[in-house]
Formats: structure tokens, sequence, C-alpha cells
């Protein structure tokens, strides 16, 4: 179903606990989990969408939870207002991405989660709960990233603050160099990244920094050249070479590594921090203490080179400041994130379960709507606080009426 208001999806809940049914919501069908299945009602937030209001006093923005992150940035510029960091692409809800942890990459600036200043949801009595940190501070500190389990977001408030211009700096660099000088690439940029491609040495690293400008964007020809023909057009095709012929792969590696050279532009944030990405994968992302990070992916490169594997997809590597959201990726640690793909249709079962071994090594925290094998048990050790966030589950709702066989194995009964 799809409600047109907060109160007609808080009807919809009492409808379906009177009826012994469970609720769950989808927005975009991001994640790869079955985060949002279900055999009850399925609540889709596609008429709750637009902005609320902007308060400019406070700098922040309330934004209906069906909207997407996409719709949200474009209104945000055209008030000259930004968010202050953003993930790789912008197609989510915001209550899909908040709720299952979303982030970008940033030395000081978190996830979008994190940005949250307020959130409007309704819980399992169908009641219409407002949280801050002020309003119910204990449903606050969790439900930034509920993961359905707590109610159905309805509403969010975002801080924002004047839009401002970034600048990118991509350039191609060793493995050796990169992991060896990790430390200062974090600590001398605002936002760095970078893509290790597997069977080779190479890297593409990304670093955004705020500019006084002026904005400068890829030119529409070389802007097509590397965002859609290079990045999508070949790659795919790389891929799917690959996966027709995987003996191929490592001549591949080395030539899409070497295809994308180095370029800066200057843009306003999202235009900056998303790309388009029309190459289909299935993907599994850990959180790691960012000071295991290079360890860790050195054991990856190792564990490939002496495996039979093919790995055609680059492995990404973020990082995130610490946060104080109960079930964050990054909650009480400097974080950094290491995010394995393979190409849709591909075997990945072999290499992910290996680079789940390494990571889970080094106390990682999977990402909440991707690929991963972990239950209640592993959380409960990994989280500080996963106890404070299954009590709170406990209150809001002892009937487990947003309950599935997902939640059940990542929280438990």
């Amino acid at each position: 179903m799809s409600p047109a208001s907060a109160e007609e999806l808080a009807e919809a809940v009492r409808r379906a606990a009177e009826d012994g049914l469970r609720v769950k919501t989808v927005g975009t069908g991001h994640s790869f989990t079955a985060i949002a299945a279900t055999d009850g009602v399925l609540i889709r937030p596609g008429l709750l969408t637009g902005i609320r209001r902007i308060d400019r006093e406070a700098m922040t923005v309330t934004v209906e939870s069906g909207t997407s992150l996409k719709r949200l940035n474009v209104a945000l510029a055209r008030e000259g207002l930004s968010l202050t960091n953003m993930g790789d692409i912008m197609e989510q809800t915001v209550a899909g991405a908040v709720s299952t942890g979303t982030h970008g990459t940033g030395r000081d600036s978190a996830s979008i989660a994190a940005q949250i200043r307020a959130l409007e949801l309704v819980t399992a009595d169908g009641q219409l709960l407002t949280c801050s940190e002020k309003e119910n501070p204990e449903v606050f500190a969790a439900a930034r990233i509920g993961l359905g389990a707590l109610g159905v977001v309805t509403a969010i408030t975002f801080a924002v603050e004047p839009v401002f211009l970034l600048t990118a700096r991509e350039e191609p660099m060793s493995f050796d160099r990169v992991t060896s000088e990790f430390d200062a690439l974090h600590a001398e940029n605002e936002h760095f990244e970078f893509y290790w491609f597997p069977h080779t040495d190479n890297c593409n690293t990304k670093r955004n920094n705020r500019s006084a400008g002026p904005a400068a964007p890829p030119g529409r020809i070389s802007g097509w050249v590397e965002d859609e023909l290079l990045s999508n057009g070949v790659f795919q095709l790389a891929c799917s070479l690959g996966r027709a012929v995987p003996p191929v792969v490592p001549a591949l590696a080395k030539v899409s590594s070497r295809a994308l050279s180095a370029r800066t532009y200057t843009d306003i944030p999202y235009k900056v921090f998303t790309s388009p990405r029309r190459v289909r994968f299935v993907e599994m992302e850990y959180a790691l203490p960012r000071e295991a990070a290079v360890a860790a992916l050195r054991e990856v490169k190792a564990m490939v080179e002496r495996s039979p594997l093919k790995v055609s997809f680059p492995v990404e590597v973020r990082t995130a400041p610490a946060d104080d959201i109960a079930l964050s990726t990054a909650e009480g640690r400097e974080t950094a994130y290491i995010a394995v793909h393979l190409y849709k249709g591909t075997p990945h079962r072999a290499y992910f379960t290996a680079v789940e071994r390494i990571m889970t090594a080094h106390g990682g925290r999977p990402h909440w709507g991707k690929l991963h094998t972990r239950d209640a048990a592993y959380f409960s050790e990994v989280y500080p606080r996963f106890a404070e966030f299954t009590a709170l589950r406990d209150r809001l709702d002892p009937d487990r009426l947003f309950a599935n066989d997902h939640l059940r194995r990542i929280l438990g009964d």
C-alpha cells in the first residue's frame, strides 16, 4: 500500500496489528539483504515525498520519508543549501538510506544518519512519535539507524548548511603508495577514498576538499567519456567478458585500471560526491577500526593473489569519523570501510566468504544493507550498545509487528 499522509500510514499500521499482520516498508530496493521482506503489509512511501519546511534560522530541512536523496539535493541546491556529506549514489529514499546506515567518505563529516536532527515515526501502537536530542532522546539515539525494527519513519529533519564548492582531484596511484600513505592522505583531505583493482597494483584515488571556487565542472564531453563511456560502458563490457571467460579477468583488470586518467574539477557537493552507477553488481562492505584498514586490505590482496579467484570489480575504501548512533557501523570509533563487489551473475560466495573471514578477524561490522552472514550473537560482540537497541525494540515493538526473518537473524527474537 502507498499511504498519502503520516496519519493514513498510522491507520494502516493499527489495522495491520488488529489483523495480526506484520508490517515492513520498502524504498527503492537498493539493499542487497532481505531487510524489507514481508509476507504481511508492505508499505511503499512513494506518496510521502517533498520538503515539509526549511528553517533557515536553525539551518534544518524537514523532508517526507519517501523523498529520494536526488530530489532532496536538487531542491536544497535551488535554495542555496546543501547536506554536508553524501554517499556514492542518490537514488535511495531518505528513510531507506538512513535506516541502513548509508554513508560516504569523510575525515570530519559522518554518515547521512549522523546529519539528522529529528525523526518522526509511527510506532507499533499506531502512534506518531517525534524524537530528537531533546524529545524522546533514547529513541533518537537508536532510531536514526533503526533497520525498520522500531517503527515506520514518516519524516526526517536534517542539518543543512549554505551550499559550497568541492574540488575533486582524481589520480591514479600504486597500491603500495596508497597503503603506505593512507593515514596522511586521510588526514590531509576532508574526503578521501580509493579503489584498488584486484590482480593489479593499481588504484584510483579521489580527494574532495572545499574550495573558494570558481566552479569548474567536468566538460560535457570529457565528463561523458570518464563517467559514462569508461566507468560504465566499457567497464560493463569488460565485466561481461570476464564473467563469460574468467581467465581473462586479470588482463582486463590491468586495462581497466589504466583507462581512467587524472582529472580535477569543482562543483557543488552532491555533483562531486555522487556518480552514475549503471553496472549491476552484488556487494559486501565491512566497517573496521581505521587503524586496521591497511593490514586488512593487504590481507585481501594476498588472499586474491594466492587463490584461483578472478575478481573483476575494484575494491572500494572510504572513511568516517566516530559517531554516537547505537547501531552505526562507525559508532564509537574512527572507521574505515572496505567494500568488495562482483558483477551480477558472477558466483560470489567463495570471494565474499574469504573476505568476510578477514574482516571479522579485525572486529568488522557489516553494512546493514549489504550482503553478510553475521547474526545477533556476533553483533552483540562488536556493538557495545547492541543491548540498548534491542531493549528499545522490546519497548516499542514487543509483539514484533515490524519483524521478519532477516531481523530475527541480526537482532534476535
